[in-house]
C-alpha cells in the first residue's frame, strides 16, 4: 500500500499516514523483512489496525 492509500483508509492526513507507514516499516525490518520506502505491506498493514482481525462470533 502507498501512503495516499494508508492515508484514505485511516482517514488521516498524508503526513499521518507516512509517520504510521515508517512504524509498521520499521517492525518489518526488525523481523527480516525488505521494506520499500513509502510503501507498507497490505496484510501487514490490515493485521496491525485491526481491520484484518475478525470479531469473535464472526
Amino acid at each position: 500500500m502507498k501512503v495516499q492509500d494508508v492515508a484514505d483508509e485511516l482517514g488521516v492526513s498524508k503526513s499521518y499516514a507516512y509517520k504510521i507507514v515508517q512504524k509498521l516499516n520499521a517492525e518489518l525490518k526488525e523481523q527480516g523483512f525488505l521494506t520499500i520506502s513509502g510503501r507498507v505491506n497490505k496484510q501487514y498493514f490490515l493485521e496491525r489496525t485491526c481491520y484484518g482481525s475478525k470479531k469473535k462470533g464472526d
